[in-house]
């Protein structure tokens, strides 16, 4: 699924991403670095995976949309 970068705090690698039909999940520092990355940027595109459901949905992986797993 592919999502757009909300927010991201640098210092402790977490943020937020926002889904095409405009719910923000939040992300752990824990499913930044599953994805190889250093940082991102407001308004990029990534592609995440999600795992839970409802209110328990949460972002387990997320890395460029272009980078494959």
């Amino acid at each position: 699924m592919q999502a757009t970068i909300a927010s991201f705090d640098a210092v402790t690698r977490s943020g937020s991403v926002l889904l095409d039909d405009g719910v923000e999940l939040p992300y752990s520092a824990d499913a930044f670095d599953a994805g190889g990355l250093r940082i991102t940027r407001v308004g990029q595109r990534v592609r995440i995976r999600t795992a839970g459901s409802g209110p328990d949905l949460h972002v387990t992986f997320l890395t460029l949309a272009t980078l494959p797993d």
